[in-house]
């Protein structure tokens, strides 16, 4: 298959210690974590059930990063109002700021509208930002904080993201919060010492869980077209449900969706989506091509395991 091309398999070193979250937990937490990792791709009984860890609805979003048109956008915004959805899952799509009052309009009530950012706080004198308040003022619901180029070429901290997300929830908007490793990170056993940092901003400062959606995002695999297999994908994902339920709760742990991004695309989202930790998808370039991005949303029946 043209997905195994593009995989990057020769990456296994995940961790080689805990971040000192806790320094009473930290030691029996790595062991908990190396214990229940699940490594092998041996074959499980056949169920007529979904396989998923997790308790929450399949979640796709399409992040648009900074692209479009008014003419690419009303044709995607057509394609996705004439796509047959799945009825089981929660579908976001992430327009350009300019755009997202367009789509609001036009988009049916199927999908809701995500910004890519928002302000730490109440707007005011903080030229170039967009503030919490504007958003809910046109409709949107939910707002992409802590992505690898808002990290990475923006300059943004965990704990600034994790202030962000904390007034977003404050004030009633739904936070796709993004996590994940560097090349230079995976390579050097880090991978859990990253996430597991991440987490950590977002945990000591949201007010709540309930409407939070953690994206895995390994930053090698974002428009590379590397894309993590569905076993490295689902290593990261279990930890971090493991972590979710040794650091905040075990009804936090089941009910919070934790989606993969990085190159996803019709090619390769019904294997991920086979993965019982993996509770959905956060797409780049694939969620501008509206038919492709129906496939995505619609690899929710790759969840259901054959009778």
């Amino acid at each position: 298959m043209a997905m195994v091309s593009t995989y990057c398999p020769q990456f296994s070193g995940l961790r080689r210690s805990c971040p000192k979250l806790d320094n009473s937990q930290s030691q029996s937490f790595v062991q908990h974590i190396n214990s229940q990792l699940r490594l092998s791709s041996s074959p499980k009984p056949c169920r007529a059930v979904l396989a998923m860890a997790g308790s929450g609805k399949f979640f796709v979003g399409g992040n648009w990063k900074c692209n479009g048109t008014n003419e690419s956008i009303t044709k995607l915004v057509s394609d996705l109002n004439s796509s047959t959805l799945e009825s089981d899952v929660d579908v976001v799509v992430a327009p350009p700021f300019v755009y997202l009052d367009q789509v609001k309009a036009s988009l049916t009530d199927r999908i809701e509208v995500s910004a890519q950012n928002s302000w730490i706080g109440k707007g005011g004198a903080f030229t170039g930002e967009i503030s919490v308040e504007q958003l809910k003022d046109i409709g949107c619901k939910w707002v992409i904080l802590g992505h690898s180029e808002r990290r990475h070429i923006i300059g943004e901290d965990d704990q600034f993201i994790g202030k962000k997300a904390a007034y977003a929830l404050n004030e009633g908007l739904g936070v796709i919060a993004c996590i994940g490793e560097l090349l230079e990170e995976r390579e050097a056993g880090k991978t859990f010492d990253v996430c597991f940092q991440q987490l950590k901003a977002f945990a000591d400062v949201v007010p709540s869980w309930d409407n939070i959606v953690i994206a895995y995002e390994p930053v090698w695999a974002i428009g590379t077209g590397k894309v993590a297999t569905p076993q490295q994908a689902q290593e990261v994902h279990e930890a971090v449900r493991d972590w979710l339920k040794k650091n905040v709760s075990e009804e936090v742990a089941s009910k919070t969706r934790i989606i993969y991004g990085g190159s996803v695309n019709g090619g390769n989202c019904a294997d991920l989506a086979k993965e019982e930790d993996i509770d959905g998808f956060l797409v780049g370039g694939a969620s501008l091509k509206g038919p492709e991005f129906a496939t995505i949303i619609n690899s929710v029946t790759s969840k259901k395991v054959a009778a």
